[in-house]
């Protein structure tokens, strides 16, 4: 009997695929327990129409990412920070602080897991931070850390 699995089944295949299996199988244990249904004219042309639709909204999040790579080009997030005697940063300014930095000033929400560049930002100066938006696309966060004037 040939189904449409609804989710992976280990040994049988990935969810969307259209496998043969047993007759058995498939009605006592695939269906019964909303892991595949028949294949059908119908259930290809609703399995057809979700993988156009996955299709869209992949490429409208592909092409929102990319409209925000632009965005952070142009973005300078500033930070002050104290320094020891040899001039040297104390402490440091955490991916937390950036996110909420961007939040707050610029309302872009970036999620501090999605940066490529994991450590926290602790020298002077302008430091470029990576970020992936989504898959493939990548953004660049400045952000400058000045010394604090007493």
């Amino acid at each position: 009997m040939k189904v449409i699995l609804l989710e992976d089944v280990k040994g049988v295949g990935k969810k969307n695929a259209s496998v043969s299996v047993s007759d058995g199988y498939a009605n006592n244990f695939l269906i019964p327990r909303h892991l595949a249904v028949p294949e059908t004219k119908k259930s290809l042309e609703i399995l057809a129409n979700q993988q156009e639709n996955l299709r869209i909204l992949d490429e409208n999040n592909r092409k929102d990412a990319q409209e925000l790579s632009l965005k952070l080009k142009d973005i300078m997030l500033e930070f002050v920070a104290k320094s020891g005697k040899d001039g040297k940063m104390f402490g440091s300014i955490s991916l937390k602080q950036i996110e909420e930095e961007m939040l707050k000033t610029f309302n872009i929400k970036i999620d501090k897991r999605k940066f490529i560049d994991k450590g926290p930002v602790d020298t002077f100066g302008v430091t470029r931070l990576r970020i992936e938006l989504y898959k493939g696309v990548e953004g660049i966060v400045n952000v400058h850390v000045k010394e604090q004037t007493k």
